[in-house]
Parts: C-alpha cells; structure tokens; sequence
C-alpha cells in the first residue's frame, strides 16, 4: 500500500478508531506506511541495492525455531520490567510514532535484539533506510521471529511479527522492501534494543 492510499483509506474511514493514547508516550495505533523510496542507510549497515524489487513475499519469510524455549511472564510481570512505551509495544501491539525512534538513524555495525527478552532479532547487516521513520530491515535472523495475520486495520490485512521467544511484538512486514528479500520488515524502535559490535551481548532474560 502506498502513502497515498494509506492517508486516503486512513481519512475515509476516520482517524479516531486508530488513534491511543498513552500518558507519557508518543504511541500510536497506526500501520506502518510504505517508503517513499528506500535508500541505502550508510557502508556500516551493509544494506546492498536498497531499489524497491516487490518480488519478496510474504511466503518467504523465515519459519520460527521450534527448538527456542518460550519465556512466559504474566502481564503484570512484563509491565514491571519493561518501560510503560516498550510495554504498550511488546504487550500490547501498539505502535510508536513515525521519527521518534532514534534506532531509525542507528548506522553502526552490530545486532538489534528484543528489549523484552535479548533474544537477537536482526544484524545491522540487513537494516535499510526505508523513509518511513521506523528502523526497517530485509532480513531477520532466522529462527528469531514468529508472524500472524492482523486484521486490526478494517481496510487491510497485515502480517505482524513478533520474537519467537517472548512473543513480544516487533512491527509488520511489506512486501516492498530492497534486494536480496524485497521485503520490509517494519520495526518499533522501542521494541528493540542494539547491541554495538565488539560489545557484549546481554544474557537472555529469564
């Protein structure tokens, strides 16, 4: 979907139904819009053509690893650990506002893993300037991510995705992204966390 389309679907059915609120947060119940035009984000990243390919889909997403042990906590559990926009995110399948992530500007080399859990989602490797203002990525470590159908939205169908482990949702993924995958996967800046190469990875939570 455009963002054209996005914005014209958007205002016909209202923009009320998709709009929370969260004191303290810059949140929003909104899809990820497609890119204007994706553009390499810099040499560090290793982000190849970043030419929009629309021949990825969603069937060639990488199946979750049966072998990863689920971390289960209750909701009042993950609501204690997490910082209340993380927790609306991971939990509860908000989404951040557009540009309010710093990650979306993140060009060094190493690994972006779950804040809820530490387990590695994407390699710096694989991250793309996709223009939307949201960190987006062709590639996820394989194993890592779990998706389902959203149908959130009354005027589309989405696939979100979400860390194998905790479960902790993650972004949705398009089917416009740059060579090799042409796909996007479209992430919540807070839902992650980078690990700078050279530094140590964090245990996973327990």
């Amino acid at each position: 979907m455009t963002r054209t389309e996005f914005l014209r679907r958007f205002t016909a059915v209202g923009a009320a139904p998709f709009i929370a609120t969260f004191a303290g947060t810059s949140l929003v119940a909104a899809a990820c819009k497609s890119p204007a035009g994706a553009a390499a984000s810099g040499d560090s990243v290793g982000t190849a053509a970043a030419a929009v390919t629309g021949r990825g889909t969603i069937a060639d997403v990488p199946v979750a690893d049966p072998a990863i042990q689920p971390l289960v906590k209750t909701d009042a559990e993950w609501r204690r650990i997490l910082p209340e926009d993380a927790y609306q995110v991971l939990r509860h399948e908000a989404t951040e506002r557009p540009g309010s992530s710093p990650l979306d500007d993140e060009k060094r080399a190493g690994t972006f893993v779950c804040a809820g859990c530490y387990l590695p989602l994407f390699e710096s490797a694989a991250k793309f300037d996709s223009g939307t203002g949201w960190p987006s990525f062709f590639r996820p470590i394989a194993g890592n991510i779990d998706n389902k159908v959203d149908r959130a939205l009354s005027f589309e169908v989405r696939t979100e995705y979400h860390c194998t482990r905790c479960r902790g949702h993650q972004g949705h993924i398009f089917e416009d992204g740059p060579r090799p995958t042409g796909l996007r996967y479209c992430n919540n800046g807070v839902a992650l966390r980078f690990v700078p190469r050279g530094e140590a990875m964090p245990a996973l939570r327990t």
